[in-house]
């Protein structure tokens, strides 16, 4: 299992591509509503809040199966919702 430090880095990043993805769509296109960018940048950092969170307070710290099992959880949300968010951007 890769390290925490390794999954945190990687929630960082997506955060990271989700908001220039939201600032190249603002800059490139002139009819974008920019409360509607602006909400997106917002849900991309709530999104790299609450992963990086849940990443420091794994369940089941004593069982390793349990550990196992929560970080393949929060890694499938987190691609979930970084496709979320990215499919909310394109359609802007």
């Amino acid at each position: 299992m890769a390290s925490v430090k390794e999954l945190k880095k990687d929630i960082n990043f997506l955060a990271s591509e989700l908001i220039t993805e939201a600032y190249v769509k603002q800059l490139v296109k002139e009819d974008v509503e920019q409360e509607k960018i602006a909400q997106v940048m917002v849900d991309a950092m709530a999104f790299r809040n609450e992963l990086i969170k849940r990443a420091n307070h794994p369940d089941g710290k004593d069982n390793p199966k349990l550990v196992k099992t929560y970080f393949t959880s929060l890694r499938k949300d987190m691609m979930e919702q970084f496709l979320t968010i990215s499919k909310a951007t394109n359609k802007l």
